[in-house]
């Protein structure tokens, strides 16, 4: 291999990781965009439980980390570390960790597949024991069974000693030991 051709892989644009101090990845993945980085911060939506009420929300696949693609001869690396939400480049010794694009290909693949599908409940899941919040069987314990739509859920309660299926809505539900 001469001198040139190691230039010349030198050159190409790679991508690398950058650890973000808790909880400013998407400040990081923000500032990194408005400088003109290529970023990519790969999220879930997720449910969880906010003011009693269950609400989707995106957290990062790998919290603390992003990927950003760069040139090791022309990209600018300076303003990196200085940039909000940034901690550190993740680097052995002085080298900075390259990623294969594959990884980064694999993932978007993945979070593209995801966000066609359609939300699936994922703070529920059938068999769990949950509380009844709200309504005329407020305090009761139910078997949840289904999720029907984003707002509806049917859950299993006994009643007059038989097992009743019942439609509720998935915010008057709380899991057993919440």
């Amino acid at each position: 291999m001469t001198m040139e051709s190691t230039l010349e892989g030198e050159s190409l644009p790679r991508w690398y990781v950058i650890q973000c101090k808790g909880g400013e990845s998407f400040r990081a993945s923000e500032h990194l965009d408005n400088q003109g980085y290529q970023v990519f911060h790969p999220v879930l939506e997720v449910q969880k439980r906010r003011r009693g009420k269950l609400t989707w929300v995106a957290e990062p696949l790998f919290p603390h980390y992003l990927f950003i693609r760069l040139d090791r001869m022309a990209s600018n690396w300076r303003p990196i570390r200085s940039t909000r939400g940034v901690l550190r480049l993740v680097s052995f010794g002085q080298e900075p960790v390259a990623v294969q694009d594959e990884l980064i290909e694999t993932l978007r693949d993945r979070m593209a597949a995801d966000t066609r599908r359609e939300r699936a409940n994922v703070y529920y899941r059938q068999g769990d024991i949950v509380e009844i919040t709200d309504g005329p069987f407020r305090a009761l314990q139910a078997v949840f069974d289904a999720q029907k739509g984003e707002e509806r859920a049917i859950v299993l309660l006994n009643l007059l000693q038989q097992t009743q299926r019942i439609e509720v809505p998935v915010a008057s539900l709380r899991k057993r030991g919440e």
